[in-house]
């Protein structure tokens, strides 16, 4: 048998700045950058996403290199000496905020993610105002107004600077496909795809789509209203829809919960189904059970937790007294964990002596 050989990563010298840098084949400059604290800006970038350098805001100067190239999608070499911020980089930078302001409105102050968007805070980092703006005499065109390709997101083509994200994280992330640029030029907006070959692809409304969009183009279609980011709460937990364990934030203001934001790690990895996503109004719903409750004479009324255990105690030990084991059917919860259904069907099967133990979830 030939003996196996690990294959070893390259190290290479890279000079960014004037400050020489160990760097490994095939990493990009923005990837050296962000491993030695060095800030290039970004928007179409995500670190969950094939970078495609459509937003040129990462650009940089390479010895040798006639014209600035994007440092999402350029591959380091040894002894490559790149710039990060020279004055013409700067003032690059600052011509393509402008012509993106030209078309996503300058109100943060309305805008919900106000004091927690990429653009706003690039605007902030560039010196960017609306004054800056008069340079271009070009008056903004408004796309035709089209349902997006799930009833539980709204579209604002107004505030979409068409980075591609959320295209992008539809068919890498969701593998599904289902939105992609449609028009031509200041036309251009995002929408759903009508088909695909002989297939139409089926939106999930998982949502991923809205929690990558860096400027708030994507937002909740059912009148949800969220407060501003310096007045929310989040609060990590653990979605309670399904035994899989998603770990995601809830977003509060008060003791209202205003939105989920998803967190990444965990096993779902920063991913959600449009359930952990957008199911979440039965927390604050008036009609939601706060408390155990017993029917007594065809009515029902409020118990604490020890009477209501006991009280199905004590019943289920009366029909297996009386009709046996097999008289008594148990259903567990998808809302719970793996963990605790697996102590649910051993406490049916060992202490009820039934193996009519069933889930919600088996189809």
């Amino acid at each position: 048998m030939a003996a196996t050989r690990r294959s070893e990563t390259k190290t290479i010298t890279v000079f960014m700045d004037g400050t020489r840098l160990t760097a490994r084949e095939g990493q990009t400059i923005l990837d050296v950058a962000r491993e030695h604290g060095i800030r290039i800006p970004t928007l179409c970038y995500h670190e969950k996403l094939k970078p495609i350098g459509s937003c040129r805001l990462c650009i940089v100067e390479v010895e040798g290199s006639a014209t600035p190239v994007a440092a999402c999608t350029t591959a380091v070499s040894d002894g490559m000496m790149v710039r990060t911020h020279t004055p013409e980089l700067v003032e690059l930078r600052r011509e393509t905020l402008k012509l993106i302001f030209l078309k996503h409105p300058m109100n943060c102050p309305a805008c919900e993610i106000n004091g927690n968007c990429q653009l706003q805070d690039l605007a902030h980092e560039y010196d960017i105002n609306h004054l800056d703006l008069h340079t271009y005499n070009i008056r903004p065109v408004e796309p035709e107004p089209e349902p997006y390709a799930t009833p539980l997101i709204q579209y604002h083509p107004r505030r979409c600077i068409l980075c591609g994200r959320c295209v992008q994280a539809c068919v890498e992330i969701t593998e599904v496909g289902a939105i992609n640029f449609k028009g031509r030029g200041a036309l251009t907006r995002i929408a759903p795809v009508e088909r695909m070959g002989a297939i139409k692809p089926q939106c999930v409304s998982c949502g991923e789509c809205m929690a990558i969009c860096p400027v708030n183009a994507l937002t909740e279609a059912l009148g949800k209203k969220r407060g501003k980011a310096w007045e929310t709460r989040k609060v990590k937990t653990t979605c309670t829809y399904c035994g899989c364990g998603c770990q995601l934030e809830l977003n509060a203001v008060g003791d209202t919960v205003t939105g989920v934001t998803p967190t990444e790690g965990g096993v779902n990895r920063g991913a959600l189904c449009s359930k952990g996503r957008f199911g979440y109004d039965f927390i604050n719903h008036p009609d939601r059970l706060k408390t155990p409750l017993i029917r007594e004479n065809g009515t029902w009324r409020e118990a604490n937790w020890d009477e209501a255990l006991a009280l199905v105690a004590e019943r289920l030990a009366d029909i297996r007294s009386e009709s046996g084991a097999d008289a008594i059917g148990a259903l567990a919860s998808a809302r719970c964990t793996n963990e605790e259904n697996y102590l649910f069907q051993k406490f049916v099967r060992g202490v009820l002596g039934t193996n009519n133990v069933d889930h919600c979830a088996r189809l």
